[in-house]
C-alpha cells in the first residue's frame, strides 16, 4: 500500500506546478513541465527536512504517466541522479537522508538497480568532460574563476575533476538544464551570494530565458519559505543580468 502524503506537501507541490504552468501561459516561458520536480528535490534536500523527499516521490507516482514499474524506475533514476549531483553542492548526509526516505516508500517492483558510475575513472577524459561543462557555464570568466584557487590547488582540483568531472558533467541521466536545476536551487537554498550569482549567470548562458530563470528563482523562494529558511543574501535574476 502506498504511504499517504502530508497535505501541506501536496499543497506545496501544487503551488510549484501552478507557478510554472501559469508562468508559461502568461509569459510564454519555455520551462518543460516535467523538470519542476528536479528543482523541488534539490531544494528539499538542501533544506532542514531532506527526509521529506519521500513526499515528492509519493506525489509524482500518482501522476498518470507514472503508473507502470518501468516509468517509476525511470523516474527514480532521475531523482537519484539529482540527489547524487546535489551531494557535491550541499554535502553527502542530506542527500542520503533523501534517497533512503524514497527507498522506504518504493514498492519492490519499482526498484531500479542500475549503477551509473561503476566504471568512472579520474583520467584525462574525465578532466576534458569536466572542463567542457565548466567553460559552457563560465565562458570568459573561466580563467578568472579558477584563479581564485591559485593558492589553494586542492580546491581547484576538487572543483574541476570531482565536482564537474565525477558529478556535474555526467549526462547519462540528466541533461544540461536538469543539472542547473539541481545546482542553482541547491546553492541558492544555502543563501550563498557569490555562487548563486555564478549559477544564475550560468543558467542564462545555457540559453535559458531570463523569464524562466525568474520562475526557478521564485520557486526556490517558495520552498525556502515553506521550510522556514530565509534567503536574504542571494542576488535577484535582474541583479545578475548585466553579467550574462
Amino acid at each position: 500500500m502506498t504511504s499517504p502524503i502530508q497535505p501541506r506537501y501536496t499543497s506545496l507541490f501544487h503551488e510549484l506546478e501552478s507557478h510554472i504552468y501559469e508562468s508559461r501561459f502568461e509569459k510564454t516561458t519555455s520551462l518543460p513541465a516535467d523538470k519542476w520536480y528536479i528543482l523541488a528535490l534539490a531544494t528539499i534536500a538542501a533544506g532542514p527536512d531532506p527526509e521529506h523527499a519521500d513526499q515528492l516521490y509519493l506525489h509524482l507516482i500518482q501522476k498518470p504517466q507514472q503508473q507502470t514499474p518501468t516509468a517509476r524506475q525511470a523516474l527514480v533514476r532521475r531523482l537519484r541522479e539529482a540527489l547524487l549531483k546535489s551531494s557535491i553542492i550541499i554535502g553527502i548526509p542530506k542527500p542520503i537522508e533523501s534517497i533512503v526516505a524514497i527507498d522506504r516508500v518504493e514498492q519492490a517492483e519499482d526498484k531500479d538497480y542500475t549503477f551509473t558510475r561503476r566504471d568512472w575513472c579520474n583520467d584525462g577524459a574525465n578532466h576534458d568532460r569536466a572542463m567542457g561543462w565548466f567553460q559552457k557555464l563560465y565562458e570568459q570568466n573561466t580563467a578568472g574563476t579558477l584563479d581564485l584557487f591559485a593558492a589553494h590547488k586542492d580546491f581547484s582540483w576538487l572543483s574541476q575533476d570531482i565536482a564537474y568531472g565525477l558529478f556535474l558533467s555526467d549526462r547519462q541521466v540528466l541533461d544540461d538544464v536538469d543539472t542547473e536545476l539541481v545546482v542553482l536551487p541547491a546553492i541558492m537554498c544555502q543563501n550563498l551570494r557569490t555562487e548563486t550569482h555564478w549559477h544564475i549567470r550560468g543558467t542564462r548562458r545555457l540559453g535559458v530565458p531570463k523569464e524562466d530563470v525568474q520562475v526557478v528563482w521564485d520557486c526556490v523562494q517558495i520552498v525556502a519559505r515553506f521550510s522556514g529558511v530565509t534567503l536574504d543574501k542571494v542576488p535577484t535574476v535582474e541583479d545578475v543580468e548585466y553579467d550574462v
